[in-house]
């Protein structure tokens, strides 16, 4: 037995001494031997050599102005020739879910007879719900807030996603944004659903007191989101830097580090519409000291082993790397958006697309270790993994707080182990400064211990929910509708005990009562449509999450409401 784990300890050990491993030969540079015949490739020399006399550091310097002065151009035309007034971003609406419109809506006022030239950013139509949003009956998720549109004139509810409703009606490109007017309209009835330009929206055969319509004529200039065109100049330069520049590596890697941020922060994926670029630049300083560990841990013992490959350089690290910067792309139709149990779960397909993304990230952490332990280094790197785990696991049990994996952490943690001069370490290398970059310049430092109300976001809180009286069974159609009433039970010493003292009730998604009656009036509602009622527990201002939705249809059928939150 003491045999054996000696053996196990020692192989795990590796080589003594440690052994540094070859720097990988150019494969565009070599002889191959087939058939006995030996031929030459050298495109990898021939590069070189042509572009010898366009390595200047002068020239470089003189030309990394001209990207500055040419970037703040590009930036200026994106954002800041329209007026900030103007932009709206992916989810604004202008009714807010449930109560956050206050009694009647009076929040939200006014309802009529208002417009607002508008512009929208592009890619609008990738932004979805991430929690479940009660539309009448129905629950819409992970699909842009579209209710209604499907009539002659493309009217829309209140609440939809008013750039989402601009590309389905046809106002904007989801490719390059654009502008239009929005006019409001208040009361309408029968929000018809329809599809359109990749989009679906949903109906809502009941009334509701904020609508909107599109006309494309407005003052705006300078419309067009020209995202992509910076996208394709920011990759041009970075091959350029590759193939023709080629600075220094260390020169090289920080020229990565700002261009990926920067077009992060103010293309791509922009905190707010415009940019607020004392939040970029914010960010950016620790995001510097933070990439300059990266270089000391890992990327000064890669990148310099590639200067005689740079067509090899390019391919494994530019590849790679810009699929991490554009994670909101690359990533998208990946059925993950945090790495909470929650989220998991509720997304369709979640739990599928992690196994899978564990079994690839398994398989590519085995062969990084075994390339680790051909080294002798090992037990190093275990035992700071280890070190880490246990620090990450005392984190996690810290009460009241909850262990938050953000995707520029999962960087940080594994590119110190990605420190080795081979082709799969400088992919692993691009892909992760990408994804890191990507994480900080759009979301920022997020604590990775978080609250489960930081988590929730705009979903159920958990928190008690009220019962109808009123039900199925006890619904009497044979009254006329400006006779009925529907009620609740009173608050029981538990609720009140946790601090509730009234109730909230929303009649076809406004809210219509909030006190500590226990019943409400049909009188004031439209007969011949089905209307739909959901009641929350209050607590002073706070309201708590609402029921699912009790229907009432025009022949006078009750349907209780499903279990569960709203």
């Amino acid at each position: 037995m003491y045999a054996k784990t000696s053996r196990i300890l020692r192989y795990i050990r590796g080589p003594r001494p440690k052994l540094d491993m070859p720097d990988p030969t150019p494969i565009l540079g070599r002889d191959y031997v087939f058939r006995g015949r030996r031929i030459r490739i050298s495109l990898e020399p021939a590069l070189i050599r042509m572009t010898r006399p366009l390595t200047s550091p002068w020239l470089f310097v003189v030309l990394v102005v001209a990207y500055i002065i040419g970037f703040a151009f590009l930036t200026r035309a994106q954002w800041f020739l329209t007026p900030a007034s103007s932009f709206v971003g992916c989810t604004s609406v202008y009714w807010v879910e449930n109560a956050g419109c206050g009694l009647d809506g009076q929040s939200c006022a006014p309802f009529t007879n208002t417009s607002f030239d508008f512009r929208c950013p592009a890619q609008c139509s990738s932004v979805v719900l991430q929690n479940p949003r009660a539309v009448g009956n129905l629950e819409v998720d992970f699909v842009p807030l579209l209710v209604g549109g499907g009539d002659a004139n493309q009217t829309y509810r209140g609440d939809s996603f008013i750039c989402a409703a601009a590309v389905q009606a046809g106002m904007i490109s989801d490719s390059t944004g654009g502008c239009a007017s929005v006019q409001l309209v208040g009361n309408f009835t029968n929000y018809l659903a329809t599809s359109a330009f990749g989009l679906t929206s949903v109906g809502f055969p009941s009334v509701f007191p904020m609508s909107f319509q599109f006309s494309p004529s407005n003052v705006l200039t300078h419309c067009t989101d020209i995202r992509n065109g910076a996208l394709a100049f920011n990759i041009l330069i970075t091959c350029l830097l590759f193939f023709v520049l080629r600075p220094k590596p260390i020169v090289l890697y920080w020229c990565l580090v700002s261009i990926g941020f920067w077009h992060i922060a103010l293309f791509s994926q922009p905190q707010a519409t415009p940019p607020p670029l004392d939040v970029a630049f914010g960010a950016f300083l620790p995001t510097l000291f933070v990439c300059y560990a990266f270089w000391r841990l890992a990327f000064r013992f890669t990148l310099p082993n590639f200067t005689a490959a740079p067509i090899e350089a390019a391919v494994w690290y530019l590849a790679p790397y810009w699929t991490g910067v554009l994670t909101n792309i690359t990533m998208d139709k990946i059925p993950i958006d945090r790495l909470t149990p929650a989220d998991i779960k509720q997304q369709p397909g979640g739990i599928t697309a992690l196994i899978i993304i564990v079994l690839i990230l398994l398989v590519l952490v085995v062969n990084q270790v075994r390339v680790i332990r051909k080294t002798g280094w090992l037990p190093h790197y275990l035992g700071w993994y280890v070190m880490g785990g246990l620090v990450t696991l005392v984190l996690s049990q810290l009460p009241g707080l909850q262990f938050r994996l953000h995707h520029y952490v999962i960087s940080m943690a594994l590119i110190p182990g990605c420190g080795f001069p081979t082709r799969l370490s400088a992919i692993y290398q691009g892909f992760l400064l990408g994804m890191f970059l990507n994480g900080v310049a759009a979301f920022g430092f997020d604590s990775i211990l978080q609250t489960a109300a930081d988590l929730v976001r705009d979903g159920p809180t958990g928190s008690a929910l009220p019962d109808f009286l009123t039900n199925s069974t006890t619904y009497d159609a044979s009254i006329p509708l400006t006779n009925q009433t529907i009620s609740w039970p009173p608050l029981s010493n538990d609720l009140i005990n946790q601090g509730w003292n009234g109730f909230a009730l929303l009649v076809d998604d406004v809210e219509r009562y909030a006190g500590t009656a226990l019943n409400y009036s049909l009188a004031s509602l439209q007969a011949g449509l089905p209307h739909f009622f959901r009641l929350a527990l209050t607590s002073g201002t706070t309201v708590g999450d609402f029921t699912m939705a009790a229907t009432l249809w025009p022949n006078g059928t009750w349907v209780d409401p499903l279990p569960g939150p709203s």
